[in-house]
């Protein structure tokens, strides 16, 4: 949206997820001067997404939000390529919920282009790479961003307890809230109703031509600030630690 306000369409799920996902990415586009033109939904595990793609083509619409998620959105993103949509067309897909390993099975031929966000990515830093390095040599596979956040919330939860002397909850709960956060060398807070909060970073899936290394695969081209990027804290939990 930096570039100014722009028309969108969603292809949603026909689930709850899909719902709330669109619903709220929505809210976001209107506040910022955007218009969403239409959406069309799909049930889970469809096997044929050209109606909705041709829907997607005709809104004219010059992002289209793809609020879906595992193998429907591999194979959403793969039709969405043999339709000519995406990477060198005046459409641009964006991933709501997309990991590395859906861009692994992708391949960067199809992938190429995709914006994606996400709150780590195995080569952001150092630290992330050491994580990442360790973790490829059990798993065959880089980390996603689930992986890296439960690692991240085991290990200060055990250095809270290291420092607590005691895995008491109201205790650990103190130190946890006390000891600094680094997030692999981002910084990061803890929020009063427990919500870890740092910045994270916007992608585009690189062509193929710009992989240098095996997983190379995300070229950043931005920063969401943590402000921006969490729900603000629901009001009753203000002032309480849980």
């Amino acid at each position: 949206m930096d570039s100014g306000p722009a028309d969108w369409f969603f292809i949603t799920v026909d689930i709850s997820f899909g719902a709330a996902l669109q619903r709220d990415a929505t809210e976001v586009i209107e506040r910022a001067g955007g218009k969403v033109l239409g959406s069309v939904r799909h049930p889970p595990n469809n096997p044929d997404f050209a109606s909705q793609l041709l829907q997607a083509q005709a809104s004219g619409a010059r992002y289209i939000g793809l609020a879906s998620v595992g193998g429907d959105l591999i194979n959403l993103l793969k039709q969405a390529r043999e339709f000519g949509i995406g990477e060198g067309s005046k459409q641009s897909l964006i991933g709501f919920l997309v990991y590395i390993t859906d861009i692994h099975s992708l391949g960067l031929q199809v992938a190429q282009g995709l914006t994606v966000t996400s709150g780590f990515y195995w080569d952001q830093s150092e630290p992330a790479r050491i994580f990442a390095k360790r973790f490829f040599d059990k798993r065959k596979a880089m980390p996603t961003k689930d992986h890296a956040e439960i690692y991240a919330a085991v290990t200060h939860y055990l250095k809270a307890v290291e420092a607590a002397g005691s895995d008491q909850a109201d205790a650990v709960n103190r130190q946890m809230r006390k000891l600094p956060l680094d997030y692999f060398g981002t910084p990061a807070t803890v929020r009063e109703d427990g919500r870890v909060l740092y910045d994270l970073g916007l992608y585009r899936v690189k062509p193929p031509a710009a992989s240098q290394y095996p997983w190379d695969y995300y070229e950043k081209i931005g920063t969401i600030a943590r402000g921006d990027a969490f729900l603000a804290m629901e009001p009753a939990c203000a002032g309480k630690e849980g």
